[in-house]
């Protein structure tokens, strides 16, 4: 099934899409962020990641719930936005000579998949209220809550630490 396609013809559809789509993306998200870790230098950004690690986990397992409440088996379908936000941020991860400006590079990437998972648990709170599917709008309600929290969190270490560093 893929997004605009004739394989979607109704909005229980889509609603389906677009839960694969994010389960998909937090899924390569988890995979990332070990080496995300690695690559930090900074003490309070590595931690960050490593919390965010564990959140992770447990929005998939929320997204698991979710299918199981729908009837389905938990599956994900290729999300080219995600590939590329990580695909973007290993390469400028590559090119960063410098530890500390890598630390800043770091954040932004790590704001970009923020910003991404927001926009997408937003849209699948609003469709879950439309749809009757209150008890997965609260699950994934947690998810966006802990994504906010994440994106300030990195925003708070960028702009009291990190950025002041790579900018010296």
């Amino acid at each position: 099934m893929g997004l605009f396609t004739k394989d979607i013809k109704s909005m229980e559809d889509l609603y389906l899409h677009v839960l694969q789509d994010i389960y998909y993306a937090e899924n390569q998200i988890k995979k990332a962020l070990p080496d995300m870790i690695e690559k930090a230098t900074n003490r309070d950004l590595s931690a960050a990641f490593k919390a965010h690690l564990g959140e992770t986990e447990s929005q998939i397992a929320r997204l698991d719930q979710a299918f199981q409440l729908l009837g389905k088996e938990p599956k994900g379908t290729t999300c080219p936005a995600i590939d590329g936000i990580i695909k973007e941020a290993n390469e400028v991860a590559g090119e960063c000579d410098n530890k500390k400006v890598l630390d800043a590079a770091l954040i932004a990437a790590a704001q970009a998949v923020e910003h991404y998972e927001i926009t997408r648990y937003g849209t699948m709170i609003a469709w879950s209220e439309e749809l009757g599917h209150d008890a997965i709008a609260k699950l994934l309600t947690t998810n966006l809550n802990e994504e906010k929290a994440a994106d300030k969190k990195l925003t708070t270490i960028g702009e009291k630490k990190v950025n002041l560093r790579a900018a010296g």
